[in-house]
């Protein structure tokens, strides 16, 4: 790192990237060279989670360090993810990466995804961002034709910072103009420390891609997709090393919950499960770590680490402050980025939730499941060794006796101290949800206004 320079921060987070969608993970049906590069240059984390199987939550989470439940995002009028219009985002008085790294200097910037409230008041800018381009939610969530119905009832829109600038863009081009803002970004602020969050639309359906990707795929639109995704990648490590700033910057790629299925191109191979489960399929997923000079190249840990582990790792890693008047369920784990080979990972455990209930839970090599929303809903006890059986196949609770035992009395910890809403346990030092009144969604269909995609063609899901 230059003399008296603070790294510059890309964070890259894809949708429902799937654990073994990377050839760096294991894919044989992907192509993704630039993304498994960037594993060469860096650490690869093998045990590395999000704090729900669901975007809304998971990315609420890594943004302000908290556990969903926490910050009032476990669910939202019944359901699991925010909808267009809802009341409901990011609290005012939240910390986030991107206000933490502002208020110590850098510049800020998010393209893409964010999922975390769509009203005004919720929006990026409000959380830290000097700008934003994207999209305010997931991109299903527009006028779309599925089996010639149609799906979604408001256009999609695309935003600049707080105003709607496009109305149901061309999907297939949205990550080449990402891109290209990125870019641009990088340009501006080459010369001051920076932070941008890029957040994907891929893969996450629909699958919408230009015809080169569909073409050179040998996995379908899936593969298209992910392999659009590596492209973007490919061009922003160019555009770091043109200007000088690959070894003065952090780069980060993840994901923000399992793969979908495993039988439409994604998957979460070896794990068991898909997005929308705890199992480790749906909430274990890819992250990789480059930092030249800093982070080891080449190195891979098992440690479990967390998306939560963001914000006061990279808070520490640009000497920013964060408040200390409320709880966070993150840790700051530079010691690990650094010393892969020696660093312990300072989660003694590892909750599992969904919405406000807590589904399961690991300490160490164990996993105990007690709770389960998917049908057949209720309380169970399932352990798991995911050291030797991360497919989570071979329940060892009636020879494990004492194992479970001690995952139980951990249980009851986590529930006294985050919630749990199966028991009614309230937790401690948890904060509200934002609220608004009248909500409106951001745009309302209008059967004059020249769209240029009228209905996306794809699965809404």
């Amino acid at each position: 790192m230059s003399a008296a320079r603070r790294p510059n921060i890309l964070l890259i987070n894809c949708d429902d990237l799937g654990y073994g969608d990377l050839g760096c993970y294991g894919s044989t049906r992907n192509a993704t060279p630039a993304i498994d590069g960037l594993a060469a240059d860096g650490l690869r984390l093998t045990d590395f989670y999000v704090a729900s199987p669901v975007c809304s939550p998971s990315r609420a989470a890594l943004l302000t360090g908290s556990l969903p439940p926490r910050i009032g995002f476990g669910e939202f009028d019944g359901v699991p993810v925010l909808k267009p219009g809802m009341p409901y985002g990011l609290a005012a008085g939240e910390q986030t990466i991107a206000s933490v790294l502002r208020d110590a200097g850098y510049a800020t910037a998010m393209i893409g995804k964010w999922h975390c409230g769509d009203q005004p008041e919720f929006l990026p800018t409000r959380h830290g961002f000097d700008s934003f381009l994207g999209l305010p939610y997931s991109n299903d969530m527009g006028m779309m034709s599925h089996d010639g119905r149609r799906t979604g009832t408001v256009p999609l829109p695309l935003l600049v910072d707080e105003e709607v600038v496009q109305l149901q863009p061309s999907m297939e081009a949205l990550t080449e103009r990402y891109t290209t803002e990125a870019v641009r970004l990088l340009r501006e602020h080459r010369d001051r420390p920076f932070f941008l969050y890029l957040a994907h639309l891929h893969p996450h359906l629909p699958h919408i891609t230009p015809p080169r990707f569909v073409n050179q795929s040998h996995n379908g639109v899936y593969g298209a997709a992910v392999e659009y995704v590596d492209w973007s990648t490919s061009v922003i490590l160019s555009e770091l090393e043109e200007l000088g700033l690959a070894d003065d910057t952090v780069v980060i790629f993840t994901s923000d919950n399992g793969s979908r299925v495993n039988d439409e191109g994604g998957t979460n191979d070896p794990l068991r499960g898909t997005k929308r489960t705890n199992f480790e399929g749906g909430v274990r997923v890819p992250c990789i770590v480059r930092w030249p000079g800093q982070v080891p190249a080449g190195t891979t840990s098992a440690e479990v680490t967390s998306a939560m582990d963001l914000l006061p790792t990279l808070a520490g890693i640009a000497g920013a402050t964060l408040a200390d008047d409320r709880v966070r369920d993150g840790h700051d784990v530079q010691h690990l980025w650094l010393d892969p080979d020696h660093a312990v990972s300072p989660h003694s455990v590892l909750p599992y939730y969904w919405r406000n209930e807590l589904e399961a839970l690991r300490k160490g090599r164990w996993k105990l499941h007690v709770l389960r929303h998917e049908p057949p809903h209720g309380e169970v006890v399932e352990l798991y060794d995911l050291v030797a059986d991360p497919g989570e196949t071979t329940d060892l609770a009636a020879a494990e006796p004492t194992v479970v035992a001690d995952l139980l009395a951990e249980v009851e910890h986590v529930r006294t101290r985050c919630g749990d809403a199966h028991t009614g346990a309230p937790g401690e030092g948890r904060r509200p949800v934002g609220v608004v009144a009248d909500p409106v969604p951001l745009a309302e269909h209008d059967p004059d206004h020249p769209y240029l995609v009228a209905l996306y063609d794809g699965v809404s899901g």
